[in-house]
């Protein structure tokens, strides 16, 4: 049998399955609903064969659909290792990555795709610059790091690399009365504690893109560690704000319990930010391409963001 398949035909199959919907495949690889579609039915009608079960969501694989996911996981991999041997080739093996965040949350992601990225570039010297930086575009600046994480986009003259969006979600006490609400508004913060992270306010997203635009400045707390933050909203001394994929599996301890913020919900973005030349190596782009693959792998209900133009 002549196979017509494609490396971005396994790519659309890679992005269908980690995004779990055609709308997110598609924003993931910058294409419309309507061409991943028809490379869908492309193949299952060569192969007279259905690749995922209609109307299930998440989408559902068929027998014939594993097979081929199973085949695109194996070329894919296989493609991108030999890419970067030949990168190896071409500018040679060595490197440094140096890497400055700004959120308390990023290294539940972050420290999986570095140990990914460590067996693909073990030549390469990678490391974080040690703690939470308020300002680590300024480290890249002082030359002190080569890649920045942020939570914000502006035009600067660095380049931003666009990570992945995320819902932030109220945080409250199962046994909390706001518990029974379907969503919070900004309101329901006013009469409360909010415990966050020790940053400065304009650095979270709740404040400074849900309760201050409705004019709500509630007290605060802070703590330093997430289990913390989350045992104190559990004792029903304050309510909180986190991304979605952070508190999953506190969630399931019966304790607190997660809500959309307002009715249409909150959202953040992450990007890596690096000066231009920094992004040319073959090692950054894979690093980048590493935090995306390994973060929608890993982490529930991640957003594909687009490229911004300058």
């Amino acid at each position: 049998m002549l196979s017509i398949l494609e490396l971005r035909h396994l790519r659309m199959l890679e992005a269908l399955v980690g995004s779990g919907n055609l709308s997110r495949a598609a924003q993931r690889l910058h294409l419309t609903q309507s061409a991943i579609s028809h490379q869908v039915k492309q193949i299952e009608d060569h192969y007279g064969v259905p690749l995922f079960e209609r109307k299930t969501q998440p989408l559902r694989l068929t027998a014939a659909g594993q097979r081929l996911q199973v085949l695109a996981g194996a070329v894919l991999a296989q493609v991108a290792e030999a890419e970067r041997d030949i990168a190896r080739i071409v500018e040679g093996q060595a490197g440094r990555l140096r890497i400055a965040v700004e959120c308390h949350t990023c290294f539940e992601w972050l420290m999986p795709a570095m140990d990914v990225f460590r067996e693909h570039w073990p030549e390469v010297e990678l490391d974080l610059v040690s703690g939470f930086h308020v300002n680590p575009l300024a480290l890249l600046r002082e030359d002190r790091a080569d890649l920045a994480v942020v939570s914000e986009y502006r035009k600067n003259g660095m380049t931003y690399h666009p990570l992945f969006g995320f819902e932030i979600v109220g945080i409250v006490s199962c046994l909390h009365k706001l518990a029974q609400k379907e969503y919070l508004t900004a309101r329901d913060f006013a009469d409360e504690t909010l415990v966050t992270y020790p940053v400065p306010e304009e650095m979270l997203d709740v404040i400074r893109n849900f309760l201050k635009p409705h004019g709500v400045e509630p007290k605060r707390r802070t703590a330093e560690l997430t289990v913390a933050i989350l045992q104190l909203v559990a004792s029903r001394r304050g309510i909180s704000a986190m991304p979605n994929w952070a508190v999953q599996s506190y969630l399931k301890t019966g304790y607190v319990h997660s809500m959309r913020l307002g009715k249409e919900g909150l959202f953040g973005e992450l990007y890596a930010v690096t000066y231009v030349e920094a992004a040319q190596a073959s090692y950054m782009q894979d690093f980048l391409e590493t935090v995306r693959t390994v973060s929608f792998n890993r982490l529930p209900g991640l957003i594909p963001l687009m490229i911004r133009g300058e």
